[in-house]
């Protein structure tokens, strides 16, 4: 039952990234914002939002898998951000001619530390929770 637990873990937070970020990219889109994805992405504000706004989601992913895991959190956050890695050199290769280069690299780059992030602030929360749990049983 832990296995179940720790894939439903991660793939929460898979999905959760990957659903936000589909999610903005369709609601931009058929708000004028961004082009279709047949005609690529390549105005430079138009990738910074989207690599600010999937940063946001791959950190909250992280905190996603932190916050499901059945033991060891960060164990399963190192397990998202690794797949997430694999995942953004896949996008690099991929997607080299779809945008500026320097996009999918950068999505590439920083979602293994975002991901890590995203299980430390979910980490730092819990510790801080329990602290102020037991300052209060102590009163």
């Amino acid at each position: 039952m832990k296995t179940l637990k720790s894939i439903g873990a991660v793939f929460a937070g898979f999905l959760t990234v990957v659903i936000l970020s589909v999610g903005t990219d369709a609601a931009l889109e058929s708000a004028g914002i961004f082009p279709s994805q047949e005609h690529g992405l390549f105005i430079t504000w138009m990738l910074a939002l989207a690599l600010a706004y999937r940063s946001v989601y791959t950190v909250a992913g992280g905190f996603v898998t932190a916050q499901l895991s059945p033991f060891n959190p960060m164990k399963h956050v190192k397990v998202l951000a690794s797949i997430g890695a694999a995942a953004g050199i896949a996008g690099v290769i991929l997607g080299w001619n779809l945008s500026q280069h320097w996009y999918p690299i950068a999505i590439a780059v920083t979602g293994f530390p975002l991901t890590w992030f995203g299980g430390i602030v979910k980490i730092q929360s819990s510790l801080k929770r329990l602290k102020n749990i037991n300052s209060e049983e102590r009163q």
